[in-house]
């Protein structure tokens, strides 16, 4: 299976392109190797700029975000990005958030494909979540009115609510998918949730040969665990997404295998979904299947659709061998161990 976002314009076949690698906390230097090793193997062809950002770099630094970061992918226009942490209540604000909405990357794509043969709730699940990635309740706009009552707003705007479910849909058109559906709690919210469900229902006018399906959010939490399998491309706002997508990784085996997508109009970012797992950082013991997926995303992005199939492919064989599970799927194997079995496959699969 394969998900192809909307491409850059192709280079010539052989023709060099430089991407940003963005290696963040925890276990993001060990797992970014680890996908740079894999995508030069497939060859890909492509050369990384290497940049620094996040937790670390602040206490060492000061800057949250160096200027080389934003340099770089202001440059280069396609990033790869292993996880950073957000601490939680106090502390900076998140590295994600800020680059969303400095570079307006409106669109949140994470794919939700089984892979391997580890012991899951549900075998052969292919869904894909668009979550709107600049507004609803992650805008940031708190105010404290007095030491015991705190605010927190909701912004949904029409251009931000059209502009994603309009690319869900013509996600769908393009990628032969047979169903939308959009989430909310319009019930309750019929102010803001209701002018995304309205907006929901119009687009959908313009693309007759999708069934369009509108679902609330808490029901929407209970069906994907009842029966998935009735979804096929799900749309909603920032909170429901972030939320959603976390409950939808636990229905193929965590958010370890599950990669994600910061797509604006002229940049892309793709990411490994899950935390920085500093309890394991340094020890060999992290799985990179998150940001190998995501590096598959980006690939796919750059037209480099052979590569990214071939790692995709090499990635299932790998992951149904015992041998290769890290210790998050209840194995031995250790992240060099695992990436030297990709390697493998893709390399007699070039």
């Amino acid at each position: 299976m394969e998900i192809v976002l909307i491409k850059i314009k192709k280079k010539k076949r052989g023709e060099i392109m430089k991407v940003t690698m963005i290696t963040g906390d925890g276990i993001g230097k060990e797992i970014s190797q680890s996908v740079m090793d894999i995508i030069d193997a497939s060859g890909a062809n492509l050369t990384w700029d290497i940049v620094h950002a996040g937790e670390a770099v602040y206490e060492e630094t000061g800057s949250l975000i160096p200027d080389k970061v934003f340099t770089s992918l202001e440059q280069n226009k396609v990033a790869l990005k292993a996880p950073m942490t957000t601490p939680i209540g106090k502390g900076f604000h998140s590295v994600n958030v800020a680059l969303r909405k400095k570079y307006d990357l409106y669109a949140n794509i994470r794919p939700i494909q089984s892979i391997g043969t580890m012991e899951t709730l549900f075998k052969q699940l292919d869904l894909v979540l668009f979550r709107e990635n600049t507004e609803d309740l992650y805008a940031g706009m708190e105010e404290k009115v007095t030491d015991d009552e705190m605010r927190s707003i909701k912004i949904i705007t029409r251009d931000a609510s059209e502009r994603i479910i309009r690319r869900a849909f013509e996600y769908a058109q393009e990628n032969h998918r047979s169903s939308v559906t959009v989430v909310t709690k319009a019930n309750i919210m019929k102010l803001s949730d209701g002018l995304f469900l309205d907006i929901a229902r119009e687009i959908a006018n313009e693309f007759p040969t999708i069934e369009f399906k509108e679902i609330l959010v808490d029901n929407m939490a209970m069906q994907l665990v009842i029966d998935p399998y009735q979804f096929d491309v799900v749309v909603t706002e920032n909170l429901y997404g972030d939320i959603l997508s976390d409950e939808m990784a636990g229905l193929i085996g965590g958010l370890g295998l599950v990669p994600g997508a910061n797509v604006g109009d002229d940049m892309a970012i793709f990411e490994a979904v899950h935390g920085s797992a500093p309890d394991i950082a340094g020890k060999n013991l992290a799985n990179p299947t998150a940001i190998i997926l995501g590096g598959c995303m980006m690939l796919d992005y750059l037209g480099k659709t052979k590569e990214s199939h071939n790692i995709r492919y090499a990635l299932d064989i790998v992951l149904s061998q015992p041998e290769n599970f890290t210790h998050d799927l209840k194995g031995t194997a250790s992240t060099s161990q695992f990436t030297q079995a990709v390697i493998k496959q893709v390399q007699q699969l070039n």
